[in-house]
């Protein structure tokens, strides 16, 4: 048996020796069923309906094992919207030109989540980029902002991408090795938050809101230690959900709001960060 250094020690014949003794299995009637095939190699049957408590290990335990090996200790995420475009971009969403108007308003925001992410991997460089490491959902607008500015200045980043019918290929600054695709939308979300030291929401949709509001239920609940979570552009925040009203409401505590910490600035985002961490 052939086993590498780092592994320990097993008298049991590894899954990739058996694998090349099925290989080299003559050919016949019996062998070519799919009865036969490896549980591990055999692929219909690993997408089976039943199995999926196994699909749902296998999507926690892949990017969690890889990213261990990298050293990977922290991470910083940034959310926000697949349809915000870079300045001088035109919107490929707009449906309008009210949309149209807005979206390339709203483009200010990719070059702040980009600068962001810069100050964000220059101060992740002095871990050798195991604390701090930039994390996005690796798809477009906000997401490839965050991974180019990690780009920007030679840091890795992460791409937690997922198969959708739109926007599902990565963008091209997330680092190939670091670059995960999902099946689950919840293990996604779960390894967003896993190793999250801070969390910073930029303008988006539907996918932005439940990303920052389950971070918030998590924090809100105990579920989560506290993190700072940052929303950036005050105006549009303020417009889109109103945390007062809940507050006034009674459905959320005077203290809920102030796990929610506004920001316009990279910069001014990054000393919260900081703050909160009693950093240099």
């Amino acid at each position: 048996m052939n086993f590498k250094a780092t592994e320990s020690w097993t008298p049991l014949a590894h899954s990739e020796e058996d694998a090349r003794k099925a290989d080299a299995v003559p050919l016949t009637l019996q062998t070519a069923a799919p009865a036969y095939r490896l549980a591990f190699r055999d692929e219909e049957f690993l997408k089976r309906r039943e199995l999926r408590p196994v699909r749902m290990q296998l999507e926690l335990l892949k990017p969690e094992l890889m990213l261990a090996e990298r050293g990977i200790l922290s991470t910083v995420v940034l959310f926000g919207g697949a349809r915000i475009p870079e300045p001088g971009v035109e919107p490929w969403a707009a449906k309008n030109e009210t949309q149209r108007a807005n979206l390339k308003a709203n483009a200010k925001y990719y070059e702040e989540a980009r600068r962001f992410a810069r100050v964000v991997s220059e101060h992740s460089a002095q871990s050798r980029y195991t604390e701090f490491v930039v994390v996005t959902g690796g798809g477009p607008g906000v997401m490839e902002a965050g991974n180019r500015g990690a780009h920007d200045v030679g840091a890795p980043s992460i791409g937690l991408n997922i198969v959708l019918e739109h926007e599902q290929a990565p963008n091209l600054y997330v680092t190939p090795e670091l670059c995960f695709n999902f099946h689950y939308f919840a293990l996604r979300k779960m390894h967003f938050i896993m190793r999250a030291k801070a969390v910073a929401v930029f303008p988006g949709g539907f996918g932005t809101m439940d990303e920052v509001f389950e971070t918030l239920t998590l924090i809100q609940t105990g579920r989560m230690e506290r993190v700072p979570v940052l929303l950036f552009g005050r105006e549009f925040w303020k417009n889109a959900v109103n945390i007062q009203y809940l507050v006034e409401q009674g459905t959320i505590g005077p203290k809920d709001a102030e796990l929610i910490t506004f920001v316009d600035t990279a910069q001014e985002a990054w000393d919260e960060i900081a703050r909160f961490y009693a950093l240099p």
